[in-house]
């Protein structure tokens, strides 16, 4: 599996959800199972047959989210300058074409947060503003065209 870069406050919140998935989720589950067992002949019983698919997707996601952390490496935020855009940016841009202003942070995929503003550093429009600065124009080839955005001010 490839290496993930995140934030601390990303990662903690990965860590979180494994907790709560395990202390929480997988008893409530287990409960269902054992409840819906004593209901009888387990062959046509529907509420175990939930309960069990319940669990076996439960179980992959907590082993998704352990190998995603077994795999991040923590991002130095203090070594995060602005003088070109590179991951944890936050961005300002104008697109060209209609003048509107647009405010997007630049996260790793797990950090990824649209009503926030984050976006993946995996996107096309992040592959194509990394290493821009303000005041420059960036060529952004998406699935629907290319779109033009200028760089208006890059912070932290």
């Amino acid at each position: 599996m490839a290496i993930n870069y995140m934030t601390k406050g990303g990662y903690d919140k990965l860590l979180e959800e494994i907790v709560y998935l395990e202390s929480e989720e997988r008893p409530s589950i287990i409960k269902q199972i054992a409840e819906a067992r004593e209901k009888g002949d387990l062959s046509e019983n529907v509420e175990y047959n939930a309960a069990r698919e319940a669990q076996s997707i439960l179980e992959l996601k907590i082993t998704q989210l352990k190998s995603l952390v077994a795999n991040t490496r923590l991002i130095d935020e203090s070594h995060i300058q602005t003088n070109s855009i590179q991951i944890l940016n936050k961005v300002t841009l104008r697109n060209i074409k209609n003048g509107q202003t647009t405010v997007y942070t630049l996260v790793s995929e797990a950090e990824t947060d649209l009503k926030a503003g984050k976006i993946s550093i995996n996107t096309p429009i992040s592959k194509g503003l990394i290493g821009k600065k303000v005041g420059e124009i960036a060529e952004i080839k998406t699935p629907s065209g290319i779109i033009y955005f200028e760089i208006l001010s890059i912070s932290i």
